[in-house]
């Protein structure tokens, strides 16, 4: 046979190869398989009702179709989506109201005890869907890394492990694999961030800033849930959670540097995550297609997941830290601005406690991703901050926050008392050589208003010559313009 112009006889088998492996993929997307895709769908932590198979079909068909070589996270989107609108309720006009009153009284309240900056938009009051829609590009930016690594596994290990006759089909269409593990991860998290959107009740709920240009939100139906059963009037609940919120917003537009070494340490934690080929090699060798769950439960268990590497301890414990320092002053000036409800302490243990322990899709989120969102020393924290604003006040300890370096570290957490000391020395005594440059510099800045003086009544002389002359010139031209 002779090869057509431009191909070589080598290109021609895995050109074959790839067609063949994408019709047989086709076949199992249309229905054509013994497959039950009702499994599949079970196996991507979906339902097994007709819409959810449906969906993860056409997902999985946009797959094979796409382009790209990442993942796309319009997936996770929709299947955030979907769950965030099952059981939607609306928020009414009075629950509007009230929330909206709250969100302005708690501004009024943090502006009494805090010295960082105001909000720059309005507050919002979100519906699930809207929060999931608005914090998914931070979700997928964390996850992102882990996506890329288990799709490269999966494809890794589905070569290896590919009998010899078909190992030209499945190299010719690693491409596809990838893009296919891709969306059945990127349904996986979409799974987890539909979840959270029944579960937070704000947008700061989960520690990191989640919302863009450090947006302030409340979700009305989540918040409504947190109350039942507390035995709180709702108002003071609604007021507690509106100034949490306000107080966690106002801090990351306040310190600018905040929210980038944040992620920053996230998605330095989340590169250095690799899949554990010799647990996906396993799964591989005795994985049966009628039976996907053993894949799914790897998958969401991180099973997957290796122990953390020495430089993955290091950016988790400097972003517990983070966590903690940030939550800690968050609690503390909540604190101090809600001093006027009767049932402060007993709302502000609720949200402790429910921070400590997270909700079940948070829980799902640090198996999926491998990452704890926790402030692990919040209490620590919080005493920490409370400590420097009952020695420094408020304005010295907000001012903390002003550049990375001179803020809290561990063992200021540790150890408040030092801290304390240290802000209540205040600068050190300048020595000969901070007299020297303070001499210096005072002679060089009485020496320049000298000269300024003298330039000063130079230019008043010749302004007064050419006032006097623009006068003439008004008298000779009465369409001139006034002089200055």
């Amino acid at each position: 046979m002779t090869p057509k112009k431009g191909k070589t006889v080598t290109d021609e088998p895995d050109k074959n190869s790839e067609d063949e492996f994408t019709e047989m993929l086709r076949q199992f997307l249309s229905g054509n398989s013994e497959l039950d895709p009702s499994k599949l769908a079970s196996a991507a932590g979906l339902p097994s009702d007709p819409a959810a198979v449906a969906a993860l079909m056409q997902q999985l068909q946009n797959a094979m179709q796409s382009s790209g070589d990442g993942v796309d996270w319009k997936v996770a989107l929709d299947a955030a989506q979907q769950i965030a609108v099952a059981d939607a309720a609306p928020t009414s006009p009075g629950q509007r109201s009230a929330l909206e009153q709250a969100l302005h009284v708690a501004e009024l309240w943090l502006d009494e005890v805090t010295y960082v900056t105001e909000l720059a938009a309005t507050p919002r009051l979100l519906t699930r869907k809207e929060w999931a829609t608005a914090t998914m590009p931070v979700w997928t930016q964390v996850a992102e890394p882990v996506a890329l690594s288990i799709a490269d596994a999966l494809t890794s290990v589905l070569k290896d492990q590919a009998p010899e006759e078909l190992s030209g089909m499945m190299a010719s269409a690693s491409k596809l694999m990838r893009n296919i593990g891709g969306a059945l991860f990127a349904m996986q998290l979409g799974q987890v961030v539909g979840q959270l959107s029944t579960e937070v009740v704000s947008g700061g709920d989960v520690g990191i800033p989640l919302m863009e240009e450090q947006q302030a939100a409340l979700v009305p139906q989540n918040l409504e849930a947190f109350g039942e059963g507390l035995d709180i009037p709702a108002d003071q609940v609604q007021l507690y959670l509106a100034v949490r919120e306000i107080a966690h917003a106002r801090l990351f537009r306040h310190a600018k540097w905040l929210r980038l070494h944040m992620i920053s340490s996230i998605t330095e934690f989340a590169r250095g995550i690799s899949i554990d080929t010799g647990r996906l090699e396993d799964l591989a060798s005795s994985f049966d297609p009628s039976n996907p769950e053993e894949l799914r439960q790897a998958m969401v268990s991180g099973a997957l997941i290796p122990p953390k590497s020495e430089s993955q301890l290091q950016a988790l414990a400097r972003l517990e830290t983070t966590l903690a320092l940030v939550e800690g002053w968050v609690d503390v000036v909540t604190a101090a601005a809600t001093s006027r409800l009767p049932k402060r302490d007993a709302i502000a243990e609720t949200v402790r406690r429910r921070r400590a322990t997270g909700g079940p899709a948070e829980s799902a989120f640090s198996t999926l991703v491998g990452l704890e969102l926790r402030p692990r020393r919040l209490r620590e924290a919080a005493a920490m901050w409370q400590a420097v604003t009952d020695a420094v006040g408020p304005e010295a300890r907000d001012a903390l926050w002003s550049h990375p370096d001179v803020t809290p570290t561990t063992d200021d957490i540790d150890n408040p008392e030092a801290l304390v000391a240290r802000l209540l020395a205040g600068a050190p005594e300048p020595d000969e050589m901070d007299l020297a440059l303070e001499d210096f510099f005072r002679a060089e800045e009485a020496a320049g208003a000298g000269d300024a003086g003298d330039a000063a009544g130079a230019a008043g002389a010749a302004g007064d010559g050419g006032a006097a002359g623009d006068s003439g010139a008004d008298r000779r031209d009465p369409e001139a313009p006034p002089a200055v």
